[in-house]
């Protein structure tokens, strides 16, 4: 009996480390797979790798066989990752970058395909602030050069809600009053309309990663291991652009998504490199310049999100200048939305630098403000205050600064017909806000109310 009680514990012993043996098995089975999407627990911070990642053709010697290039090196949060292009449907016509692509994409960006983009850029992305507030209709912005792309974004954010959704009203409430579905669904269209505007409206295309890698570095060619997994998508319809960018909108908005950078991606190749390089001239050969160990915008890249033609200078048509025979290229017809700028620093009735009609009077009260190099937004929710100069003698607009000390909106209202004597009644000069400044570039004579608000400085 003895005997027969030992022999079923042994057995009952080997059968619990069979069972131990099988769930230790399955749970590296399912850790390799992790691993291999970017899920892995071991994953809890980026590594960079740079230009020395060994190319998976030279391992082959019989042992575990590393991921491919572009996989296994990053965080659990820094990629969104799509379906591998096997699965995805071809009638979507997706096809994968090509090293050319990848070095023209980085020489139109930063002038070489050296640079890679600092880590502000890859921390950027599309997210709302919350629904239901005052602020729910504006985006969430951090530190850097992406803010520039961000607000121009954001400028056609609120032409839409404003003025292309139906079912709504026009006034700030509507703006206020937007559920999680309603961001979601603005920005799926918005980022979409941009897209198809760069496209000529014929073309968009969208760049999503994927798990594979296309592009391998190059003494010439610095690997970032999310440029070279891309595959782009092409789309000759409108509204099926809009679907995937809907269907896909993690990609853009989630942490860690590198939602800016993608955006900015697609952005060039719906412009199409051969488009791209008609619009600029000799005084912007690319689109970002360094500053201070990162990337600023450029003036062109501004005007290719605002008006769908990256125009490098802010001026009406085409000016003789820069030592070429083709002249300098300004805004060509009047844009939808517009932009304004001030700087203290500026010099007075700079040729080049001032802004001409066909941006400081747009068909929709909206402004992209740049106010000594900070980026903001002015709007109107009056459609007409632009195609009435009557509408345009006293009334309302509103100042977004993206900063996040600002919990709402603030109201100003515009008096183009004060007079301006009236202002310096003693004799003493008054201390005017930027923000007001940057107005007066538009309505030379106006006096602005803030109605209770701290005036920006």
């Amino acid at each position: 009996m003895e005997t027969e009680f030992s022999d079923q514990e042994h057995s009952s012993q080997e059968l619990d480390l069979e069972a131990i043996t099988r769930k230790i098995s399955l749970l590296d089975k399912w850790r390799e797979i992790f691993s291999c999407h970017r899920l892995g627990a071991s994953d809890t911070a980026p590594q960079h790798h740079g230009g020395s990642h060994v190319p998976a053709d030279e391992t082959e010697d019989g042992t575990r066989r590393p991921p491919p290039k572009g996989q296994g090196h990053m965080s659990s949060n820094s990629l969104c990752s799509i379906p591998k292009p096997s699965i995805i449907s071809s009638k979507l016509g997706a096809f994968p970058i090509s090293p050319a692509m990848a070095t023209k994409l980085r020489q139109s960006l930063f002038g070489t395909p050296a640079h890679v983009f600092s880590s502000d850029w890859k921390k950027a992305s599309f997210r709302f602030r919350e629904p239901f507030s005052d602020l729910a209709f504006a985006l969430e912005l951090g530190k850097g050069g992406a803010r520039g792309v961000q607000m121009a974004v954001q400028v056609s954010l609120i032409k839409y809600l404003l003025f292309t959704r139906t079912g709504k009203g026009c006034d700030i409430h509507s703006l206020q009053e937007m559920s999680k579905q309603e961001q979601e669904q603005a920005m799926a269209k918005t980022l979409a309309g941009i897209l198809w505007a760069a496209g000529a409206t014929q073309k968009a295309t969208v760049c999503l990663v994927t798990e594979d890698t296309y592009v391998a570095s190059t003494p010439d060619y610095a690997r970032d291991d999310f440029t070279e997994p891309l595959q782009l998508f092409e789309f000759t319809e409108k509204e099926v652009t809009e679907k995937f960018v809907s269907d896909h909108l993690q990609c853009f908005q989630g942490a860690g998504s590198r939602g800016v950078i993608m955006f900015l991606y697609s952005l060039l190749f719906s412009r199409t490199f051969d488009r791209l390089q008609e619009d600029l001239d000799i005084s912007t050969t690319h689109l970002l310049q360094p500053s201070a160990g990162g990337f600023l915008c450029r003036q062109a890249l501004l005007n290719l999100i605002l008006t769908g033609r990256a125009s490098p200078n802010v001026f009406n048509g085409c000016q003789q200048g820069g030592g070429s025979p083709e002249g300098l290229h300004g805004v060509r017809a009047r844009a939808e939305v517009g932009y304004l700028q001030w700087g203290k620093d500026a010099s007075e009735g700079g040729r080049l630098s001032q802004v001409g009609s066909m941006l400081k009077t747009p068909k929709l009260p909206i402004w992209l403000c740049n106010i000594n190099g900070n980026y903001s937004v002015l709007f109107s929710t009056n459609r007409q205050l632009l195609s009435d100069w009557k509408m345009e003698r006293l009334f309302d607009l509103y100042f977004y600064s993206s900063q996040p000390s600002q919990n709402r909106p603030v109201r100003l209202t515009v008096d183009t017909h004060s007079h301006h004597w009236e202002e310096d009644q003693h004799g003493t000069e008054r201390r005017f806000s930027p923000v007001e400044m940057t107005i007066r570039t538009k309505w030379r004579e106006a006096t602005i109310n803030w109605n209770g608000s701290a005036p920006f400085f």
